[in-house]
């Protein structure tokens, strides 16, 4: 059944909107600030978490005599684990409701991350990180939930765009504390912050975040129940385009998160500082655009021509990257444009994707429906992170491929798959 076009904001009202022959009193409530504070926080501790502890993975291998390409899988496992955890709590929230999976994952996040402050050896540290990124996924997923449990349509990406704005503020920060934590402390400091962090987090949430899913409106299946869901999901197409062009979309930005570092540094040869700068400007281009995406563009233009117009801009980003490493060879000054622009239309692109993907299906199964979207972009993420140093050395021009062939596979998915979900 079709959610209304705001959801209540509370569960008295919430519960009135659930219960057969009442008739919901629709309104217009926006969130406290303490509430996108808490919910923008949850989503930031997926980049912060990955982020962070960068400019200490030499340090890691230093200290626990380990190949760098070794320490790199404590990257490629976390994300993979923020993959499989949104499986886990996805579901669990659509049926016991968003508060508990989410309390449990923050505990569970504090307690991974204070493993791996005294991790005695890699093994133990990717075995950490892995389920740290799993505990982690519990704030991104169930706080898509809640968005859609509360507002839906235009509404919904205000909402997003306020989370957002504090959100956003990680990949921004997070490089540049990494390196300035790394000059007064080691790598296990960095841990022992985001094991600060999951703990301060836990507490906001269990004192400012309200349950938003009704008992009388939970899906109490099991299992099965949960997986019959998933299926039903991916077997609607224009959810399906939608999670392909969402994933593929990240595939562009987390080539790009993983391989600017080393293209930067070996490549164009800037110092660590300077790619910190060069690293929080671009972050500034998907923060901005997805302000003015939810303010002002989108009550003014449809969703399918913010998604078009954001997916040309991307796959012309990457054929600018492209020409500009192979073909014509103006150095650092022509390598970082595009990239500003694949940024910049990322931010309109992917909170497009995810409201009008949530905006699909009922209320009941948000949850599991974040779950399918977010899980989609972090196993592409996973994925693509490694190609572009394919062949053990650093190249900007792998790094140009990456970001064009995911942009134009996400292009075909939008136009082949979501025609039936025009409006």
């Amino acid at each position: 059944m079709p959610g209304p076009t705001v959801g209540p904001t509370d569960d008295t009202s919430t519960a009135a909107a659930a219960r057969p022959g009442t008739t919901p009193t629709i309104r217009q409530v926006g969130p406290g600030l303490a509430v996108i504070v808490a919910l923008g926080g949850l989503t930031a501790l997926g980049p912060l978490t990955t982020d962070l502890y960068l400019p200490g993975l030499p340090a890691i291998a230093d200290d626990l005599v380990a190949k760098p390409a070794a320490v790199q899988l404590t990257l490629t496992f976390s994300m993979f684990g923020v993959a499989a955890g949104q499986l886990l709590f996805g579901p669990l929230s659509d049926r016991f409701g968003r508060r508990p999976p989410l309390l449990a994952g923050l505990v569970l996040y504090t307690l991974s991350s204070l493993v791996c402050v005294f991790a005695p050896n890699l093994t133990v540290l990717i075995v950490a990180r892995f389920v740290q990124g799993a505990a982690g996924s519990a704030g991104l997923v169930i706080g898509r939930a809640i968005s859609r449990d509360r507002f839906q349509g235009v509404a919904l990406l205000r909402f997003l765009a306020s989370i957002a704005l504090i959100s956003g503020l990680a990949p921004i920060l997070a490089p540049i504390i990494g390196a300035q934590l790394m000059r007064f402390t080691s790598w296990r400091g960095t841990f022992g912050v985001l094991t600060a962090l999951g703990l301060l987090l836990t507490l906001v949430s269990f004192g400012v975040l309200r349950e938003t899913l009704p008992t009388e409106t939970r899906d109490r299946g099991g299992v099965g129940a949960a997986l019959r869901t998933m299926g039903r999901l991916l077997r609607n197409l224009p959810f399906l385009g939608l999670a392909l062009t969402s994933s593929l979309a990240f595939g562009a930005l987390f080539g790009y998160i993983s391989g600017s570092s080393t293209v930067l540094q070996h490549v164009y040869h800037v110092s660590p500082q300077t790619y910190s700068l060069l690293f929080g400007l671009n972050s500034v281009a998907i923060v901005v655009m997805t302000q003015l995406n939810g303010r002002v563009l989108a009550p003014r233009f449809t969703q399918r021509s913010l998604m078009l117009g954001s997916l040309g801009a991307t796959v012309a980003a990457g054929v600018a990257l492209v020409l500009l490493t192979t073909v014509w060879d103006f150095g650092l000054a022509g390598f970082c444009p595009p990239l500003f622009v694949m940024m910049g239309s990322l931010g309109v692109l992917l909170p497009n994707t995810a409201a009008e993907a949530l905006g699909l299906v009922e209320p009941q199964v948000a949850g599991t429906a974040s779950a399918l979207l977010g899980t989609g972009n972090f196993l592409c993420g996973a994925v693509v992170a490694p190609l572009s140093s394919l062949g053990g050395q650093p190249s900007a021009v792998l790094l140009a491929v990456v970001v064009l062939v995911c942009g134009v596979l996400a292009t075909i998915a939008y136009l082949a798959l979501c025609r039936p979900a025009d409006k």
